[in-house]
């Protein structure tokens, strides 16, 4: 079963409406924003990963599934393998801080060994106080325009970078290993925004999630994705760089979809905020894609997506 199938079976069993159907980055109870995120050592790090960056790593994708929600850290539960005590100390510092950075408080958890040589599996669950509004996946309308805060395809160059060579540093690694959770301008979006999620397996996979949710098809402009400099010096900005960004996953940006003619420009958002209108929410159902050329064709893989074969 891949990660979709599971999900529809899960369905059945989620029947409480604070798991918005499953079709949401988090749940939402009794005013509280809750998610729970897992990575594991060969699918979400590597071995030869630092493992302070692991654990920061940890914190800061959940965070970044509160910030869709526009939500403020509140507490956590951890889920550690323990093993080797050089490597545990270490990834605990990295928790740590990202703990303190984001003023999340830890208040338990599980701790489990594995078998020697197995690879880490490491959970945390977050758990965040929603704003006024927790915008879901499903509220998109057709004519909505499209916005990523943040930038596209660094977490995945970087990775590439050191999947060539481990020894590989820069701001495309530091992108992969210590991802940056967008919660201020999560809050900011979600007073307006019609349908929110952030973007952690790809563009185009999550913009297809949260296209179905909200009933929608959605059109993308390849040119106007945001691409940092560090992107560009490394893979240029062709359309195979803008695919492969648009693909790659381990971005941590947030989507919105805003309605047609309001300018998200006038938000109070973060002043180092990057912020692109990418494409629109329309009637029907699928992803088309163009450039300055002309439409182009979708990828076979569309982003990252857990399956066992």
């Amino acid at each position: 079963m891949n990660e979709s199938e599971v999900i529809n079976r899960l369905k059945r069993i989620a029947t409480d409406p604070a798991a918005r159907g499953l079709a949401d980055d988090a749940a939402v109870l009794d005013g509280l924003v809750i998610t729970h995120d897992t990575i594991a050592e060969g699918v979400h790090f590597l071995p030869t990963d630092p493992p302070a960056s692991v654990g920061w790593k940890l914190v800061a994708v959940n965070l970044s599934d509160l910030a869709a929600k526009g939500a403020a850290p509140r507490a956590a539960l951890l889920s550690l393998c323990i093993g080797d005590e050089d490597w545990d100390e270490a990834f605990l510092g990295g928790i740590e801080a990202a703990c303190e950075s984001y003023g999340l408080n830890l208040i338990g958890g599980d701790t489990i060994a594995l078998p020697e040589g197995a690879p880490r599996v490491l959970g945390l669950t977050a758990i965040g106080k929603a704003g006024e509004r927790v915008p879901s996946r499903s509220g998109g309308r057709a004519g909505d325009i499209l916005w990523v805060v943040g930038t596209l395809g660094d977490g995945a160059a970087g990775l590439n970078l050191l999947q060539e060579d481990a020894e590989a540093t820069g701001p495309l690694i530091d992108q992969y290993r210590r991802p940056v959770p967008l919660l201020a301008a999560g809050q900011v979006l979600a007073r307006k925004a019609n349908a929110t999620m952030d973007i952690s397996d790809g563009l185009l996979i999550d913009l297809q999630r949260l296209a179905e949710a909200s009933g929608c098809a959605a059109e993308v402009d390849l040119d106007a994705l945001p691409l940092s400099r560090a992107f560009i010096a490394e893979r240029g900005q062709d359309r195979r760089a803008r695919l492969f960004a648009a693909t790659g996953g381990d971005d941590y940006a947030l989507l919105a979809a805003l309605p047609e003619g309001f300018d998200p420009l006038g938000l109070p958002l973060p002043s180092d905020s990057t912020i692109a209108a990418v494409g629109r929410l329309t009637e029907g159902s699928g992803i088309t894609l163009r450039d300055a050329a002309g439409p182009v064709g979708l990828p076979e893989r569309m982003g990252y997506e857990h399956r066992r074969d």
